[in-house]
C-alpha cells in the first residue's frame, strides 16, 4: 500500500462493499475509525445510487482504542441486527482497524445472531479492491449456496455483477436478452441485484456465465467444484468474442448457437468509407485486464487500428495480459502507477487511448483523444441510457465510444480547408481535445496565437518554453530554443510541417528532430523532412 494522488483500485473492503451495495437484503458491518466511511461517496455521487450502501460502522475514535474497541463492533453488529433485519450480514475491518486484531468474524459468531453471519477476511496491505470483491462473493457463496435440483428447464447463472461496475447493469441486461434468444433461461444474477436466499438456490442452475473475472472468478470455480456447474471463459466483449461466447454456452446448454444478429452494426460501419479514414490509427490500451484484453481484439481484427501498447493495472492477471502482449509483438504494463502508464503514453504517441478515467485525464494532459473502456470511472459513464460494453448492442456502443474521439475522413478535410479560419487555426486546438487548453507546437499557447494575429506579437518569436503545461508536443519552434545546440527548422520545412494532420504533427516534429541530430545537421530543410519520413517508414 502507498499514497498516491489517484489509485486505480481502492482498498479491499471497498471491493466487499460493492458486493454488499449490489446486492439487496445483505447487510456489511465494517469496524473502523472515523473518517473511512468515506466510501459511501462512491455510491452515492458517482453511480447516482437513490440510497446509501448497506454499511455500518463502528466508527471508533483515537480515544477508544485505550479501552474495549471490540464491544464498540459487538454493539454495531446488534443494532444493524435490529434496524435493518437483514437475511445475512458479512463483517470485516478496514484497513485501519486491522491493525488493532479485533477479529470481527470471531466476535460476530460468539454473538448467536439468527441470521448467517459471514467472515471476511481480506488483507488490505497486500491485496486491493478487486480482490476484495472476488473474495466477499466467493465466502457468500461458499457459506450460503448448496447443491439442489436443477431446473426443468436448461439454465445458467450469471456471475460478476457488482455496484460501481462499468456498465454493468446493461450488460446483464444484454447478456440476459441474449440467453433467453437461445432458450437459455437466468436462475440467479449475482452478486448484483441478488439477495442471500437467492444465493441459496444458485445451485439449481445447470452451468455458469462468467461476466467479469475479476469479481467472480473465485466463486464460479468454486460452483464448478462443489456443484459440478461448469462456466463459461469467453467474456462476450465484441463482435467475434460474443460470437465465441454463444457458441460456448451452446455447447454447455445443448441448443443451437443461432441468435439474431440483425441490430448488429459494427462490422458493416467499421468497414464504411469514412471509417477506412481510420484503418491503422495507433492506439493505446489500459484498464482491468478482462476489458483491456477485450479492447485490445476489438481494435485489432474489428476496427482496424494498430495497438502500439497495452497493460492493466491488476496484477492477478499479468499472465495472460504478458501472453496476449507478447502475441502482438509487444511488452505488457503491468502497473498500478498512474504516472508510468502516463510516460508510456506519451513515449508512444498514440493517437487514441482506450483506458480508465485515469487515461482520460492523461489524454487531456496530453492532447490525445481518449474513450473509457473499463473502471475506474466516473459519473459520466453511468448514463442514464441503455448503453452496454457487451453483446452484439455493446459492440454498436463500443464503435461509437472509440470511433467519434476521432477525426474522421471528411472533418480532417474540412479542418485543412479552413486552417487558416479564426476558429480552426492550429492555436485553437482540437475542439474534441477541449480546445484552447492544448497548444500547438507551430504557433506556441493559445494566448500567444492570439497575441500573433492582433500583430502584438508574432508566433515565430515566442520564448522558449512559453508553451509548458500543455501536451509534450506544446512547445516552442526549435529555433527559438535556448539551448544553442537545438536544430533550426527552416521555413519551407515549417511550412511543410504544417500540413500534417494536427493529431500526428507532434510525433511527426519529434521524429525529424532526431533524425537531424543523428545525422549531425543543425538545420531542418523540407528535404530533411522527407528523408526522416521515408527513414522511419521503413
Amino acid at each position: 500500500m502507498k499514497l498516491t494522488l489517484w489509485t486505480y483500485e481502492g482498498p479491499p473492503h471497498v471491493g466487499a462493499m460493492r458486493v454488499a451495495t449490489g446486492m439487496k437484503g445483505l447487510h456489511y458491518v465494517l469496524h473502523a475509525p472515523q473518517g473511512d466511511t468515506y466510501a459511501d461517496l462512491l455510491f452515492t455521487m458517482i453511480e447516482r445510487r437513490n440510497a446509501r450502501p448497506p454499511v455500518t460502522y463502528t466508527t471508533f475514535q483515537a480515544r477508544d482504542l485505550g479501552s474495549d474497541t471490540a464491544t464498540l463492533f459487538k454493539d454495531a453488529c446488534t443494532a444493524a441486527a435490529e434496524r435493518f433485519k437483514p437475511q445475512a450480514m458479512i463483517v470485516g475491518a478496514s484497513c485501519t482497524a486491522e491493525l488493532i486484531q479485533d477479529d470481527p468474524g470471531g466476535l460476530a459468531a460468539s454473538m448467536g445472531l439468527s441470521i448467517p453471519v459471514i467472515p471476511l477476511e481480506l488483507p488490505s496491505y497486500q491485496r486491493k479492491e478487486n480482490f476484495g470483491a472476488d473474495e466477499t462473493f466467493f465466502q457468500l457463496v461458499k457459506g450460503l449456496a448448496k447443491p439442489c435440483e436443477r431446473t426443468a428447464e436448461v439454465s445458467c447463472n450469471i456471475l460478476g455483477p457488482t455496484a460501481l461496475g462499468f456498465r454493468h447493469r446493461d450488460d446483464v441486461i444484454e447478456i440476459t436478452r441474449l440467453l433467453t434468444e437461445m432458450g437459455v433461461k437466468v436462475n440467479v444474477v449475482a452478486p448484483m441485484g441478488a439477495t442471500p436466499v437467492d444465493i441459496t438456490r444458485m445451485g439449481a442452475a445447470h452451468f455458469n456465465v462468467l461476466l467479469y473475472p475479476e469479481t467472480g472468478e473465485s466463486a464460479a470455480r468454486h460452483l464448478e467444484r462443489v456443484l459440478k456447474q461448469p462456466y463459461t471463459r469467453t467474456v462476450p466483449i465484441g463482435v467475434g468474442a460474443t460470437r465465441d461466447f454463444i457458441a460456448e454456452v451452446a455447447r454447455l446448454a445443448g441448443v443451437p448457437a443461432q441468435v439474431d444478429e440483425s441490430r448488429l452494426n459494427l462490422p458493416w460501419w467499421s468497414a464504411s468509407v469514412d471509417s477506412t479514414y481510420l484503418t491503422g490509427k495507433r492506439v493505446f490500451i489500459f484498464g482491468d485486464a478482462t476489458h483491456a484484453m477485450a479492447a485490445a481484439r476489438i481494435a485489432r481484427e474489428e476496427v482496424g487500428f494498430e495497438v502500439v501498447g497495452i497493460g492493466c493495472y491488476n496484477r492477478e492477471f499479468a499472465r495472460p495480459m504478458r501472453a496476449l502482449a507478447r502475441e502482438m509483438g509487444l511488452e505488457a504494463l503491468i502497473t498500478d502507477d498512474y504516472l508510468e502508464v502516463e510516460e508510456a503514453i506519451s513515449n508512444l504517441a498514440p493517437e487514441l487511448i482506450l483506458g480508465t478515467q485515469m487515461e482520460r485525464h492523461i489524454g487531456k494532459r496530453l492532447g490525445i483523444p481518449c474513450a473509457v473502456i473499463s473502471a475506474p470511472v466516473h459519473v459520466q459513464d453511468f448514463p442514464a441510457r441503455f448503453s452496454p460494453q457487451m453483446g452484439f448492442e455493446g459492440a454498436n456502443v463500443i464503435f461509437d465510444a472509440w470511433v467519434h474521439p476521432l477525426v474522421m475522413g471528411l472533418e480532417e478535410h474540412l479542418l485543412h480547408m479552413f486552417r487558416e479560419d479564426f476558429e480552426f487555426h492550429d492555436a485553437a486546438g482540437a475542439s474534441h481535445h477541449g480546445g484552447a487548453a492544448v497548444a500547438r507546437p507551430e504557433m506556441g499557447t493559445p494566448a500567444q496565437a492570439g497575441a500573433a494575429e492582433a500583430g502584438s506579437m508574432p508566433a515565430e518569436t515566442a520564448p522558449a518554453g512559453a508553451a509548458q503545461g500543455g501536451s509534450p508536443d506544446s512547445v516552442a519552434p526549435a529555433a527559438t530554443r535556448a539551448d544553442p545546440g537545438a536544430v533550426v527548422w527552416l521555413s519551407d520545412a515549417e511550412n511543410e510541417l504544417k500540413k500534417i494532420p494536427f493529431f500526428v504533427r507532434g510525433k511527426a516534429r519529434r521524429n525529424t528532430e532526431k533524425f537531424a541530430a543523428e545525422k549531425g545537421l543543425t538545420q531542418i530543410s523540407i528535404e530533411t523532412l522527407y528523408e526522416a519520413k521515408a527513414h522511419y517508414a521503413r
